[in-house]
């Protein structure tokens, strides 16, 4: 890749990965439809190193309490709310491990086309539309495991592209009548393991893979990736009681007609 390549990737990673747009479609598209190099696994594990510390930093304290809480429950200290979310985020990241690895390969192989990314946005992003006008009151501390297991079977569909994790696990949360914030926090609470997962796998297969690492590139991609998803959930958070969700639903609109006139015109 080159350098203007590098840092619009990045940066498309970053801004994407937890808005409800779908990261993994808009890093296919360059390529797709610039003829852009295929960013690699090397600067692939570099961009979700990147964005997992922005989610990390930004729920610190969220991150801290809920892992207290969970290994004090372990240990046999009682439950708490925090202990009941922590295991939220466990089950509801179960279904999407599961789902990765009985179907990566053929969604790696068959799924990641402009077509399948068109009919996705546009199907879930009027799902996300119907979702946000459902929406509910319940917080973040009224989230049920039945809530955590049917929010998490949502973001395993999530590995189509375009369906966005993010989009799908707000969504399934909004239906479940827990408000913006709540299914927004969540959602993100959701990502850690997620993305830590999927770091995980992509690092051990670089480190087998033997490929030589760039690794001034691989750097500014994870910093780039690093600031600009932080900056996003910071102003996604703040907004998100005032706009809503309909501005990424317009979006995922114009965006998925564009694609179709692109796929069935050219």
């Amino acid at each position: 890749m080159n350098w203007l390549e590098i840092v619009v990737l990045a940066l498309i990673q970053g801004i994407t990965e937890f808005l409800p747009v779908s990261s993994s479609a808009h890093l296919i598209l360059p390529s797709q439809i610039l003829g852009w190099s295929d960013q690699g696994l090397a600067f692939d594990v570099a961009v979700h190193i990147g964005t997992l510390l922005a989610v990390v930093l930004y729920f610190r304290e969220d991150v801290a309490l809920l892992t207290q809480a969970w290994f004090r429950q372990i240990g046999g200290k009682g439950a708490s709310a925090e202990s009941r979310l922590a295991w939220a985020v466990v089950i509801g990241t179960v279904p999407a491990v599961i789902f990765g690895l009985v179907f990566a390969d053929f969604i790696e192989e068959e799924l990641r086309s402009v077509l399948v990314i068109a009919v996705t946005t546009i199907v879930f992003g009027i799902a996300l539309g119907f979702a946000d006008k459902a929406r509910g009151i319940r917080t973040i501390n009224q989230l049920t495991l039945k809530d955590a297991v049917l929010i998490g079977l949502a973001q395993a569909i999530a590995l189509i592209p375009g369906v966005s994790r993010s989009g799908i696990t707000m969504t399934a949360a909004l239906f479940l009548g827990l408000d913006r914030i709540a299914a927004a926090r969540f959602s993100f609470l959701l990502s850690i393991p997620l993305i830590l997962a999927a770091g995980g796998h992509q690092t051990l297969k670089l480190a087998t893979s033997g490929d030589d690492v760039a690794w001034m590139q691989i750097l500014v991609g994870a910093v780039l990736s690093f600031i600009s998803a932080l900056a996003c959930i910071h102003l996604f958070l703040k907004l998100l009681q005032q706009i809503g969700f309909m501005p990424f639903v317009w979006y995922r609109m114009v965006l998925g007609l564009g694609l179709l006139y692109l796929v069935f015109l050219f």
